[in-house]
């Protein structure tokens, strides 16, 4: 046991020198340019016209997966190392879990471009 201890305290100490010594510093974060990519630029007219409704559209885009705190009752039935996630879809491809109402609009905007 004193073994396994002994391995989580240095991965724990190397990953926290590793995150310091990979900081960016101002000199970089000012040459990082940031770009905004179109939606329509990432999902052409003819992949678009392949959707026969929005609920296509929601099941065909990425999945996104978030790590979420784990209710009361999830610990008591799991115990308190239980790890809770929820998957979504990706709609307008930035890497986070859309909603609802944010799939809707990215599909209308679509819709609306291409002239469905």
């Amino acid at each position: 046991m004193k073994v396994i201890q002994h391995f989580i305290w240095i991965f724990f100490l190397l990953g926290s020198a590793f995150s310091v010594a990979t900081e960016p510093t101002k000199s970089t974060q000012e040459k990082v340019v940031s770009t905004k990519v179109e939606i329509h630029q990432l999902i052409s007219k003819q992949e678009f016209l392949t959707y026969k409704d929005v609920g296509e559209f929601i099941d065909h885009a990425p999945k996104v997966t978030i790590v979420v705190k784990s209710q009361p009752e999830d610990i008591a039935e799991y115990g308190s190392g239980v790890v809770k996630s929820l998957t979504g879809s990706d709609c307008d491809r930035d890497g986070e879990m859309d909603d609802n109402a944010k799939c809707n609009a990215v599909y209308v905007k679509l819709w609306i471009r291409y002239q469905r």
